[in-house]
């Protein structure tokens, strides 16, 4: 599909799905190069007005803000959601009826996610929120020289039937886009083939770092796309040099959750811009980011743990944005490593082989599980390597001690796998 036929065919969709959309976008092109001071004030009036309707249309935040004498029309400043409790997806799935609220003269659309941790929640999205997300989608597109409705490879979905491969190929061509249905050899070349005449790609990391693999090991890259855009899961240091050496790029942080909405964007200076106009953050005593999103008047999201560990930051991006930044997103809090004599936080494993990229320049692909108290087996994509060895060993007495039996393991390349993929997995 040639790019004008392509942008029309959006723009009559835009019009029927998301009438908003481009009224947004350009609201959102408005706000851009605004002042931090600017932008928080914007963010604090749309916070105000959305509280306000939350008290009024949700039967769920009625009596939440009765029960802890929060006032919306007093609202100034972002500590005085400190007083809400802090809701995750349990809460959301057993008070989903009370939470939705009434009297909102918008268009509504289902929405449904499991996410990573496979609990199912389904909510209706207020056209407005729908067309929020796309809309800072567009933007952060822009920082790249990309459209929405431009060809594009997409990376979701794994072997699946023959039928329904050609549906879903009907539906993206639509879109101008085409995705990777088999990760056979002939697939791949036919798919680098129609990169070619692309401008992006997307899909979950890890996919695109298997992709970008096979592309690098068949001698096929690098080829000329403006943007590799990852999303919903951890984006690992190993991953960028396949990436850049199959596609010219690293890989992108697109950063957000079906019932959060699009939280941040990272540039290509490499700040990953939060959403400041769409969502306001907080940071839970132990860590774990809290969004609020002020658009979600349909399904109100107020303080809810995404469950990740983020942190957030007052630097200023070389981008000259003024949009806060997310210093790092180290994904999932997840479960305990449970040793001989006390226990860790799972993403110690993140701080062990980031200081190996960071001091040693040893970038790698693994995955750590436990079965057992005690002992823990570490999966490394690549050809044994003792120099390796002796350095992980080292990180790994750093922070656990003598208190965790580590075995490792290499292997040639971890299998391409349905689900999104967690850097640790415990039975215990």
């Amino acid at each position: 599909m040639n790019s004008m036929l392509a942008r029309r065919v959006f723009e009559a969709g835009a019009k029927v799905r998301n009438p908003t959309l481009f009224q947004q976008y350009d609201y959102l092109k408005s706000t851009e190069w605004l002042s931090r001071a600017e932008l928080e004030t914007i963010q604090l009036a749309s916070a105000e007005k959305f509280l306000r309707f939350c008290g009024e249309h949700s039967p769920y935040y009625q009596q939440v803000f009765r029960a802890t004498g929060f006032d919306p029309s007093r609202f100034s400043r972002a500590a005085d959601l400190s007083v809400l409790p802090e809701m995750d997806k349990a809460t959301l799935i057993r008070e989903n009826s009370a939470i939705h609220t009434s009297g909102l003269n918008e268009k509504l659309r289902l929405a449904e996610t499991s996410g990573t941790s496979g609990e199912a929640l389904a909510f209706y999205r207020n056209e407005r929120w729908d067309s929020a997300i796309r809309a800072a989608l567009m933007r952060s597109y822009d920082w790249y020289d990309v459209k929405p409705w431009d060809k594009n490879g997409y990376l979701w979905g794994y072997n699946i039937g023959a039928s329904q491969a050609k549906k879903v190929a009907l539906l993206d061509g639509i879109q101008n886009r085409f995705r990777l249905f088999r990760y056979s050899e002939s697939e791949i070349r036919r798919f680098c083939h129609r990169l070619q005449s692309s401008s992006f790609i997307s899909g979950y990391s890890s996919m695109i770092y298997e992709v970008a693999k096979c592309v690098n090991e068949l001698e096929l890259g690098p080829l000329p796309l403006k943007m590799v855009k990852g999303t919903s899961e951890m984006i690992l240091d190993a991953y960028h040099p396949e990436s850049r050496a199959a596609f010219g790029k690293n890989i992108t942080s697109e950063y957000g959750a079906a019932e959060a909405g699009l939280i941040a964007f990272e540039c290509p200076y490499g700040g990953i811009h939060v959403n400041i106009e769409n969502v306001l953050l907080e940071q839970s005593n132990d860590g774990e980011l809290l969004v609020t999103n002020l658009l979600s008047y349909s399904f109100p999201v107020i303080r809810y743990r995404l469950g990740d560990m983020v942190t957030l930051s007052d630097e200023t991006c070389p981008c000259g944005r003024n949009h806060p930044v997310l210093k790092n997103i180290l994904g999932r809090k997840g479960a305990n490593v449970v040793g001989d004599q006390q226990t860790y936080p799972a993403l110690t494993f993140y701080y062990v082989f980031k200081n190996l990229a960071l001091e040693k320049n040893i970038l790698l692909n693994y995955k750590a599980v436990q079965h057992t108290q005690g002992k823990v087996k570490i999966f490394i994509e690549g050809k044994t390597n003792q120099q390796y060895q002796k350095d992980i060993e080292l990180q790994l007495q750093r922070y656990f001690g003598d208190d965790i039996d580590f075995s490792t393991l290499y292997i040639d390349r971890f299998v391409n796998e349905m689900k999104k993929k967690q850097y640790f997995e415990t039975s215990l």
